[in-house]
């Protein structure tokens, strides 16, 4: 029986963020990407979210390396908590390596990992693999798509990409490697769908230097800029503008500050000596000489520009003569952080400038006539859409037929459901254990379904907390019952639903008095039961009711 190649995603596919594939033929497995997602709004409390690497647990002796294919969050965040449990080698591009390095020594873990770094054009050799790294642009330095060869034939990962033809730094992704490629033949590719629905070109990401300077040009306010961090090219285009324009360059925001360091120590980032000052001091400065780069372009609750917008920042006080440029689009699903913090900066008498005002932002994602050229440069045999949400993946999987793809060749997958390719044939075959691991605080994979659903029935109904305390040896009730309400009722009219529950409770007991019950679950599960049901009667609510026994 001929062996198959096995692709597995463990994270990505119908969804934004968590990118993780397992690609396996025999004895070898190798990884590519390990990222995490941001909690949604169902998930209370919840700090991130990584993938479920059980698969990978049980087969980590097979395990032969982890690529990455970028420095974003969403593709290597999930290293220090998946790296606990699976100590495996990393290869990926320098910038990555010095992010990666920079996030393993907050979790204390720099001498625990060997990190290999690879440029485009280097081959690894993987057990039965060999992964070539290939030059690609994104809203980060240092990107690479992989040309995986496998036993059967090649496999190219893009990661996420565009085609830039003025890049910022580095050079033009390398389209005539693809193209090669496609001579030599492909039997898979997985492309970026991000923005699959988007027609057209993604713009280059040059084009927001000259937006830049159009805001810097004869403004008398001082500027702030929030970006993202992790994009090298866009800060460098910053410091470039306030240079030109005379202005003195400080950082707010620890993630911002890391990034700055790391792509400075690398020489990604240029920045002429006497520009960059420290926070504390830019009172010293007119404002009109002053650019503040920030965290916080998505409304993220603890970032710098947050904490400037609700009065929380320790040396920043933004409002009049202050211009705020938001060079970054909404994450979905994180539009309404957004447009909020857009709306109390305002109120502050800020001027701000963001993506539907003015054009500071470009994706650096593949628009459709981008997705195009790489299936028309590759030529797959075989074509699987990756990184997006069912929408992207369906419009990807549309573009890849107009592109001349059989349909029976085209595999929208899902997370977990295993793709087996051999020579002559492709399909999907079973699936393994995915979901989400939440990491909420120090915990990994504590918070499950049953402490969000209890999380999500107190945010709606509160909590009813119920005291008594009892005789140990015979059952009997000292003090109590006190109920006391939690985000239920406050109100005085609510006293007399209290009065009543007190006696509901103490009914409960009553009963389990003469019943000679002395279980305390079940003289607890007696307090529940009729509490729930009085209370549903009188006010058509559902609280959590949480029954505690003191014995002595």
């Amino acid at each position: 029986m001929a062996e198959k190649l096995k692709i597995i995603p463990l994270g990505g596919l119908n969804e934004i963020g968590k990118n993780m594939t397992v690609i396996e033929f025999g004895g070898d497995i190798i990884v590519v990407d390990c990222g995490l997602a941001f909690p949604d709004e169902e998930m209370l409390g919840v700090d991130l979210v990584i993938p479920d690497i059980t698969y990978l647990k049980k087969h980590k002796s097979r395990i032969r390396g982890l690529i990455l294919t970028h420095g974003h969050e969403d593709h290597i965040g999930a290293i220090p908590y998946v790296l606990k449990a699976i100590n495996i080698p990393i290869y990926c591009t320098k910038l990555t390596a010095g992010i990666i390095e920079s996030r393993l020594l907050e979790h204390k873990m720099a001498d625990k990992v060997k990190i290999n770094r690879r440029g485009p054009g280097d081959h690894i050799k993987l057990g039965c693999f060999d992964v070539e790294f290939i030059n690609t642009n994104h809203s980060i330095a240092d990107s690479v798509a992989l040309a995986i060869t496998t036993p059967i034939g090649t496999v190219i990962h893009t990661g996420d990409f565009k085609i830039d033809t003025t890049p910022v730094g580095g050079e033009m992704i390398d389209l005539a490697r693809f193209g090669e490629l496609g001579k030599q033949g492909v039997l898979l590719l997985m492309s970026d769908s991000t923005n699959a629905e988007r027609r057209g070109h993604t713009m280059s990401e040059k084009s927001v230097g000259e937006a830049f300077d159009v805001q810097f040009k004869n403004c008398d306010q001082r500027i702030l800029v929030a970006t993202f961090a992790s994009n090298v090219h866009r800060l460098q285009q910053i410091i470039d503008v306030a240079v030109k324009y005379g202005r003195k360059v400080a950082i707010s925001g620890r993630s911002m500050e890391n990034i700055m360091n790391v792509a400075m120590n690398l020489n990604y980032l240029t920045v002429p000596k006497g520009v960059l000052i420290d926070l504390p001091t830019i009172n010293r400065y007119p404002k009109n000489k002053l650019c503040i780069i920030t965290t916080g372009s998505q409304g993220e609750p603890m970032s710098a520009l947050h904490r400037m917008a609700f009065s929380a920042h320790k040396q920043v006080e933004v409002g009049v003569g202050d211009r705020i440029l938001i060079a970054a689009s909404p994450i979905p699903g994180n539009e309404k952080s957004v447009y909020r913090l857009i709306n109390e900066l305002m109120k502050k008498g800020a001027d701000v400038v963001y993506e539907r005002l003015a054009e500071i932002h470009v994706s650096g994602h593949a628009c459709q006539e981008e997705l195009r050229t790489i299936l028309a440069l590759t030529k797959p045999k075989y074509f699987m859409p990756v990184h997006g949400e069912f929408r992207h993946l369906k419009y990807h999987s549309d573009l890849a037929r107009q592109t001349g793809i059989d349909r029976k060749n085209i595999f929208v997958g899902d997370t977990g459901r295993i793709l087996e390719i051999t020579k002559q044939t492709a399909k999907f075959s079973g699936a393994v254990q995915t979901g989400c691991v939440m990491i909420d605080g120090l915990g990994v994979g504590d918070v499950g379904n049953a402490v969000l659903r209890d999380r999500k029935h107190l945010s709606e109904d509160g909590l009813i907390i119920v005291t008594v305390t009892m005789d140990g040896s015979n059952g009997q009730v000292l003090a109590g019952p006190d109920v006391l309400s939690k985000g239920f009722i406050y109100t005085r009219e609510a006293d007399p639903i209290m009065d009543e529950a007190k006696k509901v409770a103490e009914r409960s007991l009553d009963k389990c008095s003469k019943q000679k019950i002395m279980d305390w679950a079940t003289i607890k599960m007696a307090i529940k039961d009729d509490l729930s049901g009085f209370l549903y009667k009188k006010t058509k609510r559902s609280p959590l009711i949480l029954p505690i026994i003191m014995e002595i």
